[in-house]
């Protein structure tokens, strides 16, 4: 049975008579089986959001390697974070890596609030470090509604935050294989009225293979201020400068015979070692946000930001140096009532984003600037409004209706071009104004247990780096993607949220989907396909298999004043699974019918589990293992990499002495077989070189001290 046809049966519940209800955000006095999220802007527990969202914490990334957040993002079912490079990352929500054979693309991001995703449509997740990382929210499938352009999902980013009437210092280092040494400083502090904290990261790494080494900088500030009763002000800078070496993709055999070397040359072309071929980046990005409640039932948010980039990439055949400048902004006006003694949230908005960037393309001369091929001069502009209503009916229903009205602009202008100069051309493209509505209903099935089903829609433009390889070509055909998700599931907690669980099923289709491929000078360029199925399940379960409770006081700045703190040890369990069953619909290419073949890069199965010890000493113990099945490597699909199966762990000693010293004492293993896999493949490369060997066995030690008053 399609899944378009289970969207109804929520409706088939049978309802139990309605209670007395008053105009208030909870209408159960249970303890909620889960935390608060942000969603779709509801602000409501994870138990009454009608969508598949993952939440990861920081407790959650520090049960693995502080250099990455690949593997703690992977523990998210439905959900893959992979690195092509050394922090050469690429996010896939349900399969959206078929056009991101680098970076992040059809995946809108946010960075406390901000656009984090640029209006080209490109999103930097290399420039974060995993230690200022404090909360990941993942919307899964297509969320327009409120977030604008995009068919992937959306990835909400937070910063740690600052606990009232305190004060902390804290230092760490860590080392480890493969030349990894890294260093973190953290200050804070906080009242009733504001807080400050500034961290900064520092990374480096000699890297697994040839030509991968790493330099990583990042520098943030957040600062947060209760102006007045009803003003909340807030500021967000981020600051990263990072450098890393880029090896190049493997064929099967190189693989086999080693797979720490980079891509090597040829007599006609020279290899990656050769080509010095690397990335810089240095990133500024400054956010603003003001937050005034009218009354209790009204409030704005408005968030305004500007940011700056220069990219410096000797790629094999071209140098290219881009410098681009970013501005936008986002407001939302919330509304909280009640309609017929029921309540009712509405919320309204827009976001824009406008860019400019002058893009020079030069020869590489073995890492060094040649002779300029071309130079364009790009500018973007993008936004979106949006409306959305949330109304809790009778028997424990909730009704999400929303909808958002989009517009894209690119200019590029060709303002020079060594070879042709007759050739230098503006090109000016707009899309069409597309409306992506969704609508949602949650059915809360007892205090525990909800289930819901939704129905959204999306689209997504072709980024300026789609319409624009770096082989001097424009795409001019390229055409947005357009997709419809019809989803289904249950969440809930049992034996006194000991057990926590969900569940969804969900089937997407997808119309002019874009794909990737390689030329043999190492370009990826781009082509619509005709239609993509995307069917799937997802699964993840936690609970806790022996647990101990104890109550602990924290002293702060105040020597009188202590409050007290909970604490949970004991033996935890998790586990998550995905199921993928996507394939092409009508697509021919190469003079093939490719109709019902898997999806490139897509793989039929994921799954990850763990185990997380903690005891009251403060020795704690988290051994943890993740497999992938094969993926196919061409839209043909007569290529393919092995499935593999990954184990590691990490443990520690982690306590609080004397009120106010903060120690953690830990070390860890990573791919503890080592096993020789693929991670991050290149699909439908030229000259078959798909491959980008992951890191054999590693381990890394650190030690982290802070004072906490």
């Amino acid at each position: 049975m399609s899944l378009r046809y289970l969207l109804l049966l929520l409706l088939a519940l049978p309802l139990r008579p309605a209670r007395a209800q008053t105009p208030t955000d909870t209408t159960r006095a249970v303890a909620l089986p889960e935390a608060t999220v942000t969603g779709y802007g509801q602000q409501l527990p994870l138990r009454r959001t009608a969508a598949a969202i993952g939440v990861i914490d920081a407790l959650i990334i520090e049960q693995f390697n502080p250099a990455a957040l690949t593997q703690a993002v992977n523990t998210l079912p439905g959900v893959r974070l992979e690195e092509r490079a050394t922090a050469s990352y690429r996010l896939s929500i349900r399969g959206s890596t078929l056009r991101s054979p680098f970076g992040v693309r059809n995946v809108k991001v946010y960075y406390n609030g901000i656009p984090f995703t640029e209006a080209s449509g490109s999103t930097p997740l290399n420039l974060l470090d995993p230690a200022l990382i404090g909360r990941l929210e993942v919307l899964k499938g297509p969320a327009g509604s409120v977030y604008g352009a995009g068919t992937g999902g959306v990835a909400l980013f937070g910063t740690p935050e600052v606990a009232a009437g305190t004060s902390r210092v804290a230092a760490g280092v860590a080392v480890g294989s493969y030349g990894l040494r890294r260093s973190t400083v953290t200050a804070e502090t906080g009242s009733a009225t504001s807080s400050v904290r500034a961290q900064y990261a520092h990374q480096e790494l000699d890297g697994y293979r040839e030509q991968s080494a790493l330099r990583r900088d990042v520098f943030a500030l957040d600062v947060r201020s209760v102006a007045s009763p009803k003003t909340t002000l807030a500021a967000h800078l981020l600051y990263t400068d990072i450098n890393y070496q880029l090896p190049g993709g493997l064929t099967r055999a190189q693989f086999a015979a080693n797979p720490r070397q980079a891509r090597p040359g040829t007599a006609t072309a020279p290899g990656t070692v050769a080509q010095r071929a690397s990335y810089a980046s240095r990133y500024g990005l400054l956010g603003l946000t003001h937050e005034y409640r009218f009354t209790d039932q009204l409030e704005l948010q408005t968030t305004l930001y500007g940011s700056g980039t220069a990219i410096r990439t000797p790629f094999l055949v071209d140098y290219e140096r881009n410098t681009a400048l970013g501005l936008g902004g986002r407001t939302a006006l919330s509304y909280r009532t009640s309609l017929a003694g029921r309540v009712l949230r509405l919320q309204g908005g827009g976001e824009y984003q406008g860019s400019f960037a002058d893009a020079r393309s030069y020869q590489n001369n073995r890492g060094s600037v040649g002779a300029l091929r071309y130079n364009d001069e790009i500018t973007t502009s993008t936004g979106f409004a949006f409306a959305q209503a949330d109304y809790s009916l009778p028997a424990d229903f909730l009704l999400t209706v929303a909808a958002s009205y989009n517009r894209l602009r690119y200019r590029i202008a060709r303002v020079s071009n060594a070879a042709t100069q007759p050739d230098a051309y503006q090109f000016s493209r707009g899309f069409r104004p597309e409306v992506s509505p969704r609508i949602a209903l949650l059915k809360e099935l007892s205090p525990t247990l909800s289930a819901y089903a939704n129905l959204s829609t999306g689209f997504s433009p072709p980024t300026i780096e789609e319409i624009r390889p770096s082989d001097a070509s424009l795409n001019r055909e390229l055409q947005a993607e357009r997709g419809t998700s019809y989803e289904v599931g249950v969440r809930g907690s049992a034996f006194a949220n000991r057990l926590r669980y969900e569940l969804n099923a969900f089937d997407f289709r997808l119309r002019e989907t874009v794909v990737s491929s390689t030329t043999d000078q190492g370009v990826v360029v781009f082509r619509n396909t005709g239609r993509t199925t995307q069917r799937g399940l997802e699964a993840a379960v936690s609970g806790w298999l022996w647990r101990q409770r104890r109550v602990m006081s924290v002293t702060y700045r105040d020597p009188t004043k202590k409050m007290p703190r909970q604490e949970e040890t004991g033996l935890r369990a998790w586990g998550s699974y995905a199921y993928n069953n996507f394939r092409f619909g009508s697509y021919t290419a190469g003079g093939q019918d490719l109709r019902g073949n898997r999806l490139t890069g897509t793989t039929p199965h994921t799954f990850s589990a763990g185990l997380d010890f903690s005891e009251r000493l403060g020795f704690y113990f988290s051994p943890n293992l993740s497999h992938q099945a094969r993926v196919v490597l061409t839209d043909a699909n007569t290529e393919r990499v092995p499935g593999y199966w990954v184990f590691g762990a990490r443990g520690g000693w982690r306590r609080t002495l004397a009120s106010h010293l903060e120690t953690n004492l830990y070390a860890g293993i990573d791919n503890a077989t080592d096993r020789n896999y693929s991670l991050g493949n290149d699909l439908n490369a030229f000259g078959k070189r798909y491959f980008q060997p992951a890191p054999g066995r590693s381990w890394y030690t650190g030690a982290q001290l802070g004072w906490r008053w």
